[in-house]
């Protein structure tokens, strides 16, 4: 039985992500997958990577992440900021440097709704004076 020494819940947008840390070589996994065969673009591996960079954990913890809801972009910012409340619990004198970055704050911004009588949340259907 392996045993988890940080768990932490991120979101983003509709992006739920459970973190899980374990002691190891710095391995990623994200819903079974290696990090690099489930994220599309080199941008949001380096998205999730940003906690464990500032932190100088590379190579201490490997990390399972399972995350679901959202597109890709939304499921990288859900595992940085899980990923960081993980490495808080590990070690609190992580907290200064991955809240000076801005990991451990919750990116509140969602799709606005869509409204009746328009075409989109804030876009409208073409006026015609005649």
């Amino acid at each position: 039985m392996v045993k988890n020494i940080g768990i932490g819940t991120g979101r983003r947008k509709t992006a739920v992500a459970r973190v899980f840390l374990r002691e190891g070589t710095g391995k990623i996994v994200v819903n079974g997958k290696d990090i690099n065969e489930y994220f599309a673009t080199a941008e949001q591996i380096r998205v999730v990577k940003q906690p464990l960079m500032v932190t100088a954990c590379e190579n201490k913890f490997d990390v399972l992440i399972n995350v679901i809801g959202g597109g890709l972009n939304g499921q990288a910012g859900a595992c940085l900021h899980g990923l960081s409340r993980a490495l808080t619990q590990v070690d609190q004198e992580n907290y200064t440097s991955l809240k000076a970055n801005g990991y451990l704050t919750r990116d509140s911004r969602m799709v606005e709704r869509k409204k009746y009588g328009q075409r989109g949340a804030r876009r409208r259907f073409q006026f015609s004076k005649r």
